[in-house]
Formats: C-alpha cells, structure tokens, sequence
C-alpha cells in the first residue's frame, strides 16, 4: 500500500499543473493539442498493463515492480526543465510505462495475498492508497504552483516519491507470485486446462466472449475516460471561470480524495453485497456528477460535482478489479488483469482524443456533455450484460 501511495504520487503531480503549463508556458491554444501528454500517457500505459500481467507470471511480481519505478526517475526533472513540449510527451510516455508496471503490479500483488472472501476489501485498500496520494500530491502541487510558480517546485514532490519508490520496492516488497501458484494448484478440477489457455485466449475471453468479462473491460475504459477528462478538460473550464490556480487545486484535489476515500469502504461492501449492483450506481452517478460541471457556474456546484464523481468512481474502481478477480482462473488472473487494464487505461487515450477534438470543434461544455451521456450508456451495458460475480452472492 506504500509503495502504491508513491506510485499515485507520481500521477498527482501534474494533474493541474500540466493543463495550465500547456496555456500559460508553451501556448497551446488548440485543446485537442494541449491534452496529447494525457494521450501519450494513456496510450502507453494501456499497452503496458497488458505486457505488466504476462511479464509478472513469467519473471515474477517484484521485478516488474522495480523496473517500472527505475522508468520513473527522470520523469519529475522532464517535466520541471523540459524545455519544449515534447519533453512533456516524452515524460508522460515514461509515467505511462512506469504506471503500468507498478501499478498493475501491486494489484496483482494484492489479488495474490487476499482471498476470495477478502477481494473486494483488498483491491479498496490498494486503490485508496494510490489515489488518496494523488489527491494530496494534486492539492500540494497546486499549493506550490500557486506559491512558487509552475515548474519546477511541484515536481520536486515527484523526484521524491521515485527515489522512496525504488528503495522500497527493492529493499522491503517480497515476491508472491507463489501464492498465485498455490492457489492454483488447490483450485478445483481443470486447473491444468486453464493453465494452458494462451494469452490471445485469455484476451479474447476477458475483451469480447465472458460477458462479465467484457462489461467490466468496456465499463473500465469509459471510467478513465471520465478522468481524463476531469484531469485535461475541468481545469480548463475553472480556469475560463474566473478560478484562481489553488481553488483549481482544491476542486482537483476533491474528486480524488473522495474516490479514495471512499473505496475502502466500497471494496469491502461489495465483498457482502455483490459486485454488479454498485458498478451500475457508480456509472450512473458519474454521469451525473460530470452533468453538474457543465451546468455549474460556482465554486460551491463544482465541488458538490467533484465529490458526487468520486463517489461514483469510487463505487466502480475497486469493483470492477474485483470482478476480474473473481471470474478469472489463478491460472491466467495476472494476464486477464492486465487485459483489463489495457482496455481500462486505453480510456484515457480515448478520453484525451475524444474530448479534445470535441471541444476544439464545439466547445468545453459539448465535451462535457458528450462523456456524461457515454458514462450513463456505460451503466446501462453493465446492467445488461455482466452477471453477479461475488462466489457467495452468485450462488
């Protein structure tokens, strides 16, 4: 949970000064222009996720980790001196490949640790950890933005977390791909099958032919969607209303905290009520949430906006890892988590063309829009599709 806390560190230290740098600092007017870090970012984390799974199963969970943290340190000096923008792509390129191998990793760690029964719990502990430190490093990051300017004070914050990353990772995280390994060999008749079940097997079962499977990855990608777009677009709007830079950081901040906050309990509440019911709330009331940016006006609406989306997200996020946890084999689980996060991942790509093309077209709040009324169709797929996965509640 440490070693994820400075693996969302990492993240939180551009989320509101990277939009505002791309106007103030290197004059990118054009939207679809100024969120292609977020592009960069997206795209290669997602593809990293996928290879983060196979590479866990194949050399073990704790190298993967200490790779991925040896990505991240020029990351925080890129982006404080980096004298053009493509220096911002290229460090955001290296949080992708960074934040994939880490953070896929500790999920997988987790998944190994806890049992069936505890799932839902563990994947809430994990993901609060790393976002509750993106929304203290955000609300820092802009504090120090505010105080000292925008580069480079708050990304001394990230030079920090990649060097304790590191050492923690090397010096104190142990391997539990064993666990994995145990498990599977307990696991019920047919084990062998699905350890022979290829990786374009078990793509194709978590992407298009499980139905739980497949609604989890679709549901997974319109939720990074959604933060793509509070991360690239919401500054953008505070900003056109009259915000100043840390009120800006509060409301980044905000969203978050809630979702991590929120996910410790919502994790261990789908352990007792099932999984399916609390994506479908969670979907909806992002939808919601993302509506009442766009009609809001003051500081008071948005904040009220950004604790309904953590709320929403955080009902989703642990959820959904924990549906994946639940119907794939021991066997295969690593690799189907890292199928899930391609697709999950692939969101803020997606999120970053999407509504960049958009509001360079129509407009900030047409961007808006257009992702809330995704989100609600996200929702609504769910409900269709997955099947309750929890072992006891599916029962």
């Amino acid at each position: 949970m440490a070693v994820n806390a400075l693996v969302g560190g990492m993240l939180g230290q551009e989320r509101i000064t990277l939009p505002l740098l791309a106007e103030t600092v290197f004059g990118l007017s054009a939207h679809t222009a100024a969120l292609t870090y977020i592009l960069a970012f997206g795209a290669t984390k997602a593809i990293t996720n996928f290879f983060a799974g196979a590479w866990s199963d194949a050399f073990g969970r704790k190298p993967v980790l200490v790779a991925g943290w040896l990505i991240a340190l020029p990351i925080p000096a890129m982006l404080a001196w980096g004298p053009s923008w493509a220096w911002i792509i290229a460090a955001n390129v290296l949080l992708g490949l960074s934040q994939g191998l880490t953070w896929s990793t500790t999920i997988i760690m987790k998944i190994d640790l806890a049992g069936p029964a505890r799932r839902g719990l563990a994947m809430g502990f994990n993901e609060a950890a790393g976002y509750l430190a993106v929304a203290a490093t955000a609300l820092a990051a802009g504090y120090l933005a505010g105080q000292f300017g925008l580069r480079p004070a708050p990304f001394l914050l990230g030079a920090a977390y990649a060097a304790l990353g590191l050492g923690l990772s090397t010096l104190i995280v142990r391997e539990t791909r064993e666990h994995a390994r145990a498990e599977a060999a307990a696991h019920p008749a047919g084990s062998s099958h699905h350890a022979e079940l290829s990786t374009r097997q078990i793509a194709w079962r978590t992407s298009i032919s499980d139905r739980s499977l497949s609604a989890a990855s679709q549901a997974g990608m319109v939720n990074n969607l959604n933060d793509a777009l509070a991360w690239g677009i919401f500054p953008l709007i505070f900003a056109s209303r009259g915000l100043s830079v840390a009120e800006i950081g509060m409301l980044g901040a905000l969203y978050p905290a809630v979702w991590g906050l929120g996910q410790t309990a919502t994790g261990w509440w789908s352990d007792h009520v099932g999984r399916k019911r609390l994506i479908v709330a969670g979907m909806l009331a992002q939808a919601a949430a993302i509506a009442l940016v766009a009609l809001g006006e003051t500081f008071a609406v948005w904040a009220l906006a950004q604790v309904l989306l953590g709320i929403g997200t955080a009902l989703v996020y642990p959820t959904l890892l924990a549906v994946i946890g639940d119907v794939a084999h021991p066997a295969w689980r690593a690799r189907a988590v890292g199928v899930y996060r391609l697709w999950r991942d692939g969101g803020f790509a997606v999120g970053a063309l999407l509504a960049g093309i958009i509001a360079d077209l129509w407009g900030l709040e047409a961007a808006v829009w257009t992702v809330a009324a995704l989100t609600a169709a996200s929702g609504l797929v769910v409900a269709a599709r997955m099947a309750e996965t929890h072992p006891e509640k599916r029962r």
